[in-house]
């Protein structure tokens, strides 16, 4: 029996031609399915339903989500996070404990990401804040060269922030990755000019975030990403101190922002 899949250019060079049509007639893909987004139940032979391909450096993994959710895509993550992200998302009991979300930067300091809501000229956003746990270095700077985290960010696209009194404008190419109702990652363009997308920053187990959060983040489907230097937010139990934070990076001229889609409910 065919189904209503979506099975994107991208994800049929990743599995094949013949992998393809074998899902599209109905072969290899489910009938039911848990949405890999929302977590609630699909059936691609009822409604449509996307093909989502996540490719480590050895290990692929083929997850199914409503079309309405997620559209059908590569994300390609390292292996190992790609293994973590696997054992989060089947809830197997090997999955890491603690720990929280981080990536290997070329420095080999980690990125710290809080979720939290930002209210902004009346509106609450839903807001990711990343800040290193030490200097990032251009690759192949040599070692002690400065911090450069906020030049590199400024290259992609980045805006440096003075207050926080508008919400930043939106990032091409970029985009938050929800799935299972949980944070995994944020996404960046892929190179070689095709339409995939590469983790920038990937969890190594799935970040929790509140209803509120996700709420706000269902209503305007875009999320606020802030970035500062090591030693510019802290880690803040509250988020009236989150923005108090924010606001004094801002003003030392140590924030830069950007808006992202919302991939995922």
């Amino acid at each position: 029996m065919s189904r209503l899949l979506d099975v994107s250019d991208d994800v049929r060079a990743e599995i094949g031609d013949e992998e393809a049509d074998r899902l599209l007639a109905g072969e290899n893909a489910p009938g039911g399915y848990d949405c890999t987004s929302c977590r609630t139940p699909g059936d691609s032979a009822q409604e449509r339903t996307s093909t989502v391909l996540f490719v480590g450096d050895e290990t692929a993994v083929l997850a199914f989500a409503h079309a309405a959710c997620l559209p059908s895509q590569v994300v390609q993550v390292a292996e190992d996070q790609l293994q973590g992200a696997v054992r989060s998302m089947t809830g197997s009991p090997d999955a890491p404990a603690g720990g929280g979300p981080q990536v290997a930067a070329p420095t080999q300091a980690v990125l710290g990401v809080t979720s939290g809501l930002l209210l902004i000229a009346g509106e609450l956003h839903p807001a990711l804040v990343v800040e290193p746990t030490g200097p990032i270095s251009r690759p192949g700077a040599e070692p002690g060269g400065g911090d450069d985290f906020l030049p590199l960010l400024i290259e992609q696209g980045f805006m440096p922030v003075s207050e926080l009194n508008e919400a930043p404008r939106v990032l091409p190419g970029w985009s938050v990755l929800l799935a299972m109702g949980q944070l995994h990652a944020v996404l960046q363009p892929g190179t070689g000019g095709t339409s995939s997308q590469v983790a920038w920053w990937q969890a190594h187990q799935a970040l929790q975030v509140t209803d509120g959060w996700r709420a706000a983040a269902n209503k305007t489907h875009t999320v606020l990403v802030l970035a500062a230097p090591v030693g510019s937010i802290g880690r803040q139990p509250r988020e009236d101190l989150l923005r108090d934070a924010l606001d004094k990076a801002a003003a030392n001229g140590r924030l830069v922002a950007a808006a992202m889609p919302l991939a995922g409910t």
